[in-house]
């Protein structure tokens, strides 16, 4: 069972869970020399990082969102969710250079869809865990999203970075729409090999929500595999609910969740089953979790601590429970 403990130091994230040894370092080099060179890349991490330099006070705030989430985790009880499903509206802003990043409304649509049954569990691939994680799967995690709107700017960039340019009007972006109660997601030509990155709660709703490729948006159109199943928004869409990387940014590191088993690194293409880690006990790696790195058609499925985790945020005193309101 790894340990729930959070501490935030001089703006670096640090999860503890699992002492580092020179076999598990030698071995997570092995295991990045022989990924693939299409890699899945989520800067979520690296842009949590700048924003804890940027703003000082947010790690007290991520901190309080980790104890409230722990109290959740131990009596779901004591706190009210307003409805049973919480349906969140999404805002679709589409930066687009050239006709291609202007994505059409099927492949938007194609993403909606791609969430809706990922998060209910209604993915016909969920089917496919094996049996020995089965009795943790989360079944329907009761989130659904409904298409609020979808807003489209032309611009003369020809990419984005991890800046939150996007997400400004003032440098060429679009500014979120209703940002504490939609859920915006901005589709552009994300530059550096990055497929997206997510905002975690506690952070300015000014630059909250969710940056996906426009070639990973959806599964369809102009999404390019192994990315084409929409499963890079159902990984981003789950840090912005406050899920880690299944292996916890460090060599077997804390994802915060009691149900999955330790990783001592990121996963990439389809590992072949059962793939163990090198992390204490070497337990087999649940490589098909939406929040590790392996590709879109190798990823299906959430666990039930993942859903407990995901619902806090909802809960009545949760970081976003405004989005519960009615």
């Amino acid at each position: 069972m790894k340990k729930t403990i959070f501490v935030f130091a001089t703006g670096i994230l640090f999860a503890f869970g699992c002492n580092k040894t020179s076999i598990v370092e030698e071995n997570q080099i092995a295991d990045d020399l022989a990924a693939p060179t299409a890699q899945r890349r989520c800067a979520s991490q690296e842009v949590l990082e700048r924003l804890l330099k940027e703003d000082p006070s947010l790690a007290g705030r991520m901190n309080d969102i980790e104890n409230f989430t722990t109290r959740f985790t131990e009596d779901p009880t004591a706190f009210r969710l307003v409805n049973g499903v919480i349906e969140i509206p999404v805002v679709v802003n589409v930066l687009y250079r050239t006709a291609a990043e202007n994505i059409s409304d099927a492949q938007i649509a194609s993403q909606i869809t791609v969430l809706n049954k990922d998060f209910q569990a209604l993915n016909t691939d969920y089917n496919s865990t094996p049996s020995i994680f089965q009795s943790v799967r989360s079944g329907n995690t009761n989130v659904r999203f409904v298409l609020d709107q979808t807003i489209r700017k032309s611009t003369t960039k020809s990419s984005w970075t991890t800046n939150d340019a996007m997400k400004k009007t003032s440098k060429g972006g679009l500014n979120p729409t209703s940002p504490t109660t939609k859920l915006n997601l901005w589709c552009c030509n994300l530059g550096g090999g990055i497929l997206g990155y997510a905002q975690f709660p506690g952070g300015s709703s000014s630059t909250d929500g969710v940056v996906i490729d426009n070639n990973a948006f959806g599964s369809t159109g102009t999404v390019s595999a192994p990315y084409n199943k929409g499963r890079t928004a159902t990984h981003e869409v789950g840090h912005w609910l406050n899920l880690r990387h299944i292996w916890g940014d460090a060599t077997c590191g804390n994802d915060q969740v009691g149900d999955t088993p330790l990783h001592n690194t990121a996963n990439y293409g389809c590992p072949t089953y059962p793939h163990r880690s090198t992390c204490s006990g070497t337990p087999v790696e649940m490589t098909m979790n939406y929040m590790d790195y392996t590709d879109d058609a190798c990823m299906y499925m959430f666990t039930a601590g993942q859903k407990t985790r995901m619902q806090a945020v909802f809960a009545a005193g949760g970081a976003r429970n405004s989005f519960a309101q009615p």
